[in-house]
C-alpha cells in the first residue's frame, strides 16, 4: 500500500505527543532539550532561542550529539510547520527515547503567535 508524505506525517503524529505554541514555550522555560529539525540554511535565518539544529535527514545518525546523549531527557523537536518534526519525533521514540515532544504547527506557527526568535546578527543574518 502506497502513502502519501501527508498520509505518512498523519500516522505520525497518531503515535507521538504533540503541544501546542503555549505548551512549547512552557517546556523551554523549564530546560527542555529544544532541536531545530529544519535544513541548516533555516535555522540560521531564525530559530527558537536556544534551539540545537540537528536537520530530519541526519537525526537518527546523530544520537550521539550532546542533545540526544540522554534518551530520558524532555525533548523538544519543531520544522516549520509540523510534518518533519512529528516524523522526527517518531523515529526518536523508536530508538527509545521516551520524553518527546512534537511543536503543532512548528516555527510558522510560534512566529505568527508572537513568540520570541533568535536570529543571527552576522552580515548574512537578520
Amino acid at each position: 500500500m502506497s502513502m502519501t508524505p501527508q498520509q505518512l506525517v498523519a500516522e505520525a503524529k497518531a503515535q507521538i505527543k504533540e503541544i501546542d505554541i503555549a505548551t512549547a514555550a512552557q517546556h523551554i522555560s523549564a530546560g527542555s532539550v529544544v532541536i531545530d529539525v529544519r535544513e541548516p540554511a533555516e535555522f540560521e535565518a531564525a530559530r527558537l532561542p536556544g534551539a540545537v539544529s540537528i536537520p530530519r535527514g541526519l537525526l537518527e545518525f546523530k544520537t550521539d550529539q550532546p542533545a540526544l546523549v540522554d534518551k530520558a531527557a524532555e525533548i523538544l523537536l519543531y520544522c516549520k510547520s509540523g510534518g518533519r518534526s512529528a516524523l522526527a519525533a517518531l523515529n526518536l521514540q523508536r530508538l527509545g527515547y521516551s520524553n518527546v515532544r512534537s511543536m503543532t504547527g512548528g516555527f510558522d506557527a510560534w512566529t505568527s503567535q508572537g513568540q520570541a526568535v533568535a536570529k543571527d546578527t552576522t552580515q548574512y543574518g537578520g
